[in-house]
């Protein structure tokens, strides 16, 4: 995808650990975790969130 090499890893993981410092890379790692995770379930159902919003709407009133 990206067509990486190992030496070109090796040097983007450095400069990460450079500027985060090695306390901070697993709590970074572990946020992208649950954000891609967060995304990929919104993915999943996309209609059943927007249909649940336009119910609450519809309840609500907003669009009379």
């Amino acid at each position: 995808m990206f067509n990486l090499g190992w030496t070109e890893v090796v040097l983007v993981i450095g400069v990460a650990v450079l500027i985060f410092g090695p306390k901070k890379i697993p709590e970074l790692g572990s946020a992208l975790g649950k954000t891609l995770r967060g995304f990929k379930e919104e993915i999943k159902a996309p209609e059943d969130v927007a249909l649940d919003t336009y119910e609450d709407a519809e309840d609500a009133d907003v669009y009379r």
